[in-house]
C-alpha cells in the first residue's frame, strides 16, 4: 500500500494577482498553505518586482502546466530612460549612464523591428542554464555568461503613456506658473521622454527586461524596466485575479468553511484552444488504465473530424479527452489511433 499524501486533493488552476516584493515560490508557498493542498505549482516565474497574473496549478492540473507556458502573454511596463543596469530593471547596479533622451518619435520609429519573430539575448540575471549553472549564479560570481540569441514572438507592441522629460519641459511651464502641473500632450514628438510606457503581447520565452535593455541600446539612451505588470495569461485576465489578501483570510481563520469553485478553476481552463474529444463509457475506461483505442466506425471518425482532427492526414493532433465532461486524458491522435499522454487521476 502507498503512502498517503499529506494535505487536501485538490485540483485546478487559481488565478493569482502576484503583489510586488512576493517571489513565484513565495507565492506557491503562500497558497499550499492556506488551502492545504497536496501539490502546487506555477505556470511561469513572475520577477519579485513585478506584478499581475501568477497561474498556479494545483494537483493534477501541474499535468498542463506546459500549455499555460505556451500560451500567449500581455504585459504592461515602463521603461526608464538614461541608465542600463546589471539586472535591466530597478534591482540592478547602473552599469551604464547617458544624457540623452529619447523623443516619441524616435521611440515610435523603433517599435516595428520589434513586432514579429525577432532574435533576442536574455538578461544576464536570468535562469537560462550554461553548461548546467544558472545564468544569474554565474552573474552573482561577477562573471559574463555566454547566453545566445533566441527566437521570440511579439504579437503587439505599442506605447500606452510616454511621459516628458522635466528637464525639456521646465522652460515651456515658467509662463504658466498659475496653472497647476500636468504632464505633456502625446503628441508631442520631438519632446524627450525621461519614461515611457508599453503594451506587448508576446509568445514564450521573451524577456520584458531585454526589451528594454534592446530598445535603449539602439536608441542611444540605455534603458531598464521600471515597473512591469504582467495583464493576461492565456485566458486569465488580471481583471479575474484572486488577490493574496483572499488566502490570507484563508490562513487567520482556517475552520471557516468556504465555496473554492469560486477562486479555482476547472483543469481544462489552460486548453481553451485544444480539440475536445469526448468519449463514452468504453473508451473512457480503456484511455483512464493508459491503454491505446482506435475508431473504426464513421460515426466515431466523424467524432473526430468535427472538432477538426483530420484522421486521413500523416499528422499529429493533441487533444482533451473528456467523459461526462470531466476531463480524462491528454491525448495524441495519429490516424484514427488515440494514445494517451498525460492521465488525470480526478
Amino acid at each position: 500500500m502507498g503512502k498517503r499524501k499529506k494535505g487536501n486533493p485538490i485540483h485546478g488552476w487559481i488565478n493569482f494577482h502576484k503583489p510586488v516584493g512576493m517571489t513565484s515560490t513565495q507565492a506557491v508557498g503562500k497558497i499550499r498553505y492556506a488551502l492545504q493542498a497536496q501539490k502546487v505549482g506555477h505556470g511561469g516565474t513572475l520577477d519579485p518586482l513585478a506584478s499581475g497574473v501568477l497561474p498556479i496549478a494545483l494537483g493534477e492540473a501541474t499535468k498542463t502546466v506546459n500549455f499555460i507556458q505556451d500560451a500567449m502573454k500581455i504585459y504592461n511596463f515602463t521603461v526608464t530612460w538614461g541608465e542600463q543596469r546589471s539586472t535591466d530593471d530597478a534591482e540592478g547596479d547602473a552599469i551604464q549612464s547617458s544624457d540623452k533622451r529619447p523623443t516619441l518619435d524616435e521611440i515610435t520609429a523603433l517599435l516595428p523591428q520589434f513586432i514579429g519573430d525577432i532574435q533576442q539575448i536574455p538578461p544576464q540575471f536570468s535562469a537560462i542554464k550554461i553548461e548546467g549553472e544558472r545564468a544569474y549564479d554565474i552573474a552573482r560570481d561577477g562573471e559574463h555568461a555566454d547566453i545566445k540569441s533566441r527566437e521570440v514572438y511579439i504579437e503587439e507592441f505599442v506605447i500606452i503613456e510616454p511621459q516628458a522629460d522635466k528637464s525639456a519641459t521646465a522652460a515651456s511651464n515658467q509662463d504658466i506658473s498659475n496653472e497647476p502641473s500636468r504632464p505633456p500632450a502625446c503628441g508631442h514628438g520631438d519632446t524627450s521622454m525621461s519614461q515611457t510606457s508599453f503594451k506587448v503581447t508576446c509568445g514564450k520565452g521573451t524577456y520584458i527586461r531585454s526589451l528594454a535593455r534592446d530598445m535603449g541600446q539602439l536608441l542611444g539612451c540605455y534603458g531598464y524596466i521600471s515597473a512591469l505588470e504582467r495583464a493576461e495569461v492565456g485566458a486569465m485576465p488580471l481583471k479575474d485575479a484572486i488577490s493574496l489578501d483572499i488566502f490570507e483570510e484563508m490562513i487567520d481563520n482556517p475552520t471557516q468553511e468556504r465555496d473554492l469553485s469560486r477562486i479555482i478553476l476547472p483543469l481544462q481552463t489552460v486548453l481553451d484552444d485544444i480539440p475536445v474529444l469526448a468519449l463514452k463509457e468504453k473508451e473512457w475506461l480503456a484511455l483512464k488504465n493508459g491503454n491505446a483505442i482506435s475508431f473504426l466506425a464513421k460515426p466515431d471518425l466523424a467524432r473526430m473530424e468535427q472538432i477538426g482532427i483530420d484522421w486521413k492526414s500523416d499528422d499529429y493532433f493533441t487533444a482533451l479527452a473528456t467523459y461526462e465532461d470531466k476531463a480524462i486524458a491528454m491525448v495524441e491522435t495519429y490516424g484514427a489511433k488515440i494514445q494517451p499522454v498525460r492521465v488525470f487521476n480526478l
